[in-house]
């Protein structure tokens, strides 16, 4: 900061001249400066010399020391899932506040109910080690049924009473759970885009936000662009408002991507003979995210595998979907699988 010359500042010629022959070389010699001092030093009028100093304030750069980035990371609440297991393969605790989280899958993998089931699990006290927050679910498939969050809901809440030592009052109430989980449906991209950009807003207004989910990030994109250079472009710009979110905010930011069948070139004349499923959105969005999971059945068993994270090992768990949400694989969850995916197409 101290050795960025005022030359850099974005001003008319005629400006950044009168504050060179001022003595006013780098960016550091006016940050002690008054509007009211800097327009008579070097005769300028006094709304030019507060967007001056504006200007300055604006493109400041800060740091901290890796010491206190470390701290802060400590003190920021993952946001459980619910399978122990999952959580476990998240580095102990569940989904990270302050970083962008993927999950990949197909159909039916039960990507809706594990969005819900974090709205819901977002809300948990901290005296019973949860964040005490409250969500932003936002649905581009029109696949959130409030029903079925209503039941996750419920059935959080009555594990939370039987778990409780004590007797007092619930540590959650159904009626202010689903009321702290606001939802937005966007119907295509630019409805998409145009909500991320006003999101500030409300983030501003809601603090106790600490978890925003989209459902899914792929759906609008893969349908209605022809141009893959402007979708990437729109996408990148996207992340980084989302990352923004996800730091500035100390929220967890929860993305929901689909899959898709990508061809192998090989062999002599370059045939396709080869096919596999790999995450929507093509290999310049899987740099955005900090953590991905592929979601995958498994001899009729739900697998989550972490196929990218910067501190965590790769890791395959086995998680179920039943009645009561998201939760640890048991073994006779085969019997009433089908039972399930009937109920909720999942």
């Amino acid at each position: 900061m101290s050795a960025r010359l005022v030359s850099s500042l974005n001003l008319r010629p005629s400006t950044r001249t009168k504050l060179q022959k001022a003595g006013f070389q780098t960016v550091k010699d006016l940050q002690e400066t008054t509007p009211i001092e800097l327009s008579k030093e070097i005769g300028i009028s006094n709304n030019e010399a507060l967007n001056i100093l504006q200007q300055i304030k604006k493109n400041k750069v800060t740091s901290i020391s890796a010491s206190e980035a470390l701290q802060q990371e400590r003190k920021l609440c993952p946001i459980s899932t619910s399978c122990e297991a999952m959580d476990q393969m998240l580095g102990g605790r569940g989904v990270p506040v302050g970083k962008i989280t993927e999950f990949c899958g197909a159909p039916g993998m039960g990507k809706t109910q594990l969005g819900m089931q974090l709205c819901v699990n977002v809300q948990i006290p901290q005296n019973l080690s949860g964040p005490e927050g409250e969500a932003i679910f936002i649905d581009t498939e029109g696949s959130f049924i409030a029903q079925r969050a209503a039941e996750i809901a419920r059935a959080t809440i009555n594990k939370l009473n039987e778990n409780s030592v004590t007797e007092c009052d619930p540590p959650m109430n159904f009626d202010i759970v689903m009321s702290k989980i606001y939802v937005s449906k966007v119907h295509n991209c630019d409805e998409l885009i145009a909500l991320i950009k006003v999101l500030d807003e409300f983030l501003q207004e809601h603090p106790r936000v600490k978890l925003l989910v989209i459902d899914s990030i792929a759906f609008h994109f893969r349908q209605q662009f022809d141009d893959m250079a402007l979708r990437t472009r729109l996408l990148n710009g996207l992340a980084q408002d989302l990352n923004k979110f996800a730091q500035s905010y100390e929220l967890a930011v929860v993305l929901f991507n689909q899959m898709t069948t990508k061809f192998i070139i090989s062999g002599k004349y370059n045939l396709k003979d080869q096919a596999a499923l790999v995450p929507a959105l093509g290999e310049s969005w899987g740099h955005q995210c900090t953590n991905r999971i592929v979601l995958y059945w498994r001899n009729e068993i739900r697998c989550a595998q972490l196929v990218k994270s910067p501190s965590l090992q790769e890791t395959t768990v086995h998680y179920q979907i039943n009645s009561t949400g998201v939760r640890d694989y048991q073994a006779d969850s085969l019997n009433s699988k089908r039972r399930w995916e009937e109920l909720y197409d999942i």
